[in-house]
């Protein structure tokens, strides 16, 4: 009995202890859950500070002590005299800024957000001087997505400021529909362009459905309003049109690019297919073979080089992973995207 009394009584404590941290839990989510969702904050940063610092720590490992205080005096020689240069020069000598933007575009290019707010900061403060490089990754995605990133980068060219866009690695479908826009474009040697093309796919239940007897109905006002469907029988006038729409939109790919590429063959490159750097150039997609990397370097001798970069940071609902239905939510809408007409 005495052994039946020790085990209720544990099992009392834990039972309590176990009621009182979901007590807690269940405060605790429910404070950071009427958190409301933070705004973003932009950030610039000095890409030239950084690279002057590089430039110094290489110095300090690699130099002599005698070495490193003989280009220590000959930087504050140039430096006082750079600092005189400038206060004498009139305005108008002023080299500029170059300002980079990086975006690394997903399929559904939820990232176009965050440019606009970039692109509509550095619109702000842009002097007569001032260049934009954009350091551009992406495989493409929906073609609304990226229309809409390629206007964001057509602000900056109706505000006459100079754009280039540089590609380490990948700017296809539409990827270089945005890439395209800039008046200089810039690729690494194995980055891969082109693939100026449009694709889309969706699969279709409808057999399986029938299999188990499951009915699915669908009701539609005018006659393409749906072309295509996921559950119900597709036919071969619905797969026409939706091939006729698919045409319309490939043949609006090409005169975007032609329009800002017109010296490019279009009917050539607009096949579908993607080239490595070295045959883009040669096929007049982009200009020049170089990294972001060197094109930094290179220009930061005459330039101040910033980063800019608008930040949303995550509450704190966000944090601990609480905000489950707004993560299925995006899961779920990021699957829809998949089915839609997609630049590629």
């Amino acid at each position: 009995m005495e052994f039946l009394y020790e085990y209720g009584l544990f099992i009392a404590k834990a039972v309590t202890i176990v009621v009182a941290i979901l007590l807690v839990v269940g405060g605790v989510v429910g404070l950071i859950s009427k958190q409301k969702h933070p705004k973003g904050n932009l950030e610039i940063d000095s890409i030239s500070d950084r690279l002057d610092d590089i430039k110094a720590s290489v110095n300090h490992l690699i130099c002599t002590k005698e070495e490193l205080k003989k280009k220590n005096k000959e930087q504050k020689k140039a430096d006082k005299a750079a600092k005189k240069d400038a206060k004498n020069k009139p305005d108008g000598d002023d080299k500029g800024n170059l300002y980079v933007i990086d975006f690394d575009g997903s399929m559904d290019a939820h990232e176009v957000e965050n440019l606009r707010e970039e692109v509509t900061a550095i619109i702000c403060i842009a002097g007569p001087k001032d260049e934009v490089l954009v350091r551009l990754e992406s495989g493409g995605g929906v073609v609304h997505g990226y229309g809409l990133g390629a206007s964001q980068l057509q602000r900056l060219k109706d505000k006459k400021i100079p754009l280039t866009v540089s590609v380490d690695k990948v700017a296809a479908s539409g990827g270089y529909m945005m890439a395209c826009v800039a008046d200089k474009v810039l690729a690494a040697k194995f980055a891969i362009i082109g693939s100026i093309g449009v694709i889309a796919q969706i699969p279709n239940f409808n057999k399986l459905l029938k299999k188990n007897d499951i009915e699915f109905e669908q009701h539609t006002a005018g006659q393409f309003k749906r072309t295509l469907t996921m559950f119900g029988e597709n036919n071969d006038e619905g797969r026409q049109k939706f091939k006729s729409e698919l045409e319309d939109v490939h043949q609006m790919f090409k005169g975007f690019v032609q329009e800002h590429r017109p010296l490019l063959s279009i009917d050539t490159v607009a096949t579908g297919e993607y080239w490595y750097g070295t045959k883009a150039l040669e096929m007049g997609l982009v200009d020049h073979i170089q990294t972001s990397d060197d094109f930094l370097l290179a220009t930061n001798s005459d330039k101040k080089i910033y980063s800019v970069k608008y930040a949303v940071k995550k509450n704190l609902a966000e944090r601990f992973g609480i905000s489950v239905s707004t993560g299925v939510t995006n899961t779920l809408m990021r699957l829809w995207s998949k089915t839609q007409i997609i630049a590629k």
